[in-house]
């Protein structure tokens, strides 16, 4: 049964290959607008099935396995912190995040469509202590571009911003997939994969 990544991240790409799986990428197209009074987790997980549900709609009912997954980042406040729209954007939220604790919770589906269809969708929420980095700092990792495809405006995997003094919970899951609990799910829909290979940190 062939596997598809329904995101083009190729961070997500990477992590998933850190499973020994061989998939193809589709990106799919939806509207990622959140709903009035929809909880966090729920967000995510809505977006996870949807971005599931277009691919298996593309492929028409063909046998497949759809992996599909969405990341949100909560500040201190409970707000949802996206990608940033400019570089004032991004200097705001890292101004919000810096020194303090915040969330963030990537969702994933499973589902597999053809004779034997079936979906499961969990998530799974990490907290991230930000270290006290400089107003210096903000402005030179701006200028280096990596905060504007990225939901919070950073890369918990930068080498040279190195945003976080402490991680609790999943690393890989900040990054955009978790890949303990993916594995365990990929299991139980009787995938065998790779032992998980934890990115650097």
């Amino acid at each position: 049964m062939q596997i598809f990544l329904a995101s083009s991240s190729p961070r997500r790409q990477e992590l998933l290959a850190r499973l020994g799986l061989h998939f193809a990428v589709l990106k799919p197209a939806i509207d990622e607008s959140s709903r009035a009074g929809e909880a966090p987790a729920e967000y995510a997980e809505r977006l996870s099935r949807e971005k599931a549900a277009a691919i298996c709609q593309l492929l028409a009912g063909a046998p497949a396995l759809i992996i599909a997954a969405d990341t949100i980042v909560i500040d201190p406040g409970g707000s949802l912190l996206g990608k940033p729209a400019d570089a004032a954007d991004a200097r705001r939220m890292l101004r919000t995040l810096r020194g303090r604790a915040h969330q963030v919770i990537t969702a994933f589906t499973l589902r597999r469509s053809g004779p034997a269809p079936r979906r499961l969708t969990r998530h799974v929420c990490t907290t991230v202590l930000m270290r006290d980095y400089s107003d210096a700092e903000i402005a030179a990792y701006i200028n280096s571009g990596d905060p504007f495809d990225k939901a919070g405006g950073y890369a918990i995997q930068s080498a040279d911003f190195k945003p976080a003094a402490r991680i609790d919970g999943s690393y890989s899951n900040v990054v955009g997939l978790p890949l303990e609990a993916l594995a365990a799910a990929l299991a139980d829909f009787g995938l065998p994969v790779a032992p998980v290979q934890h990115p650097g940190r």
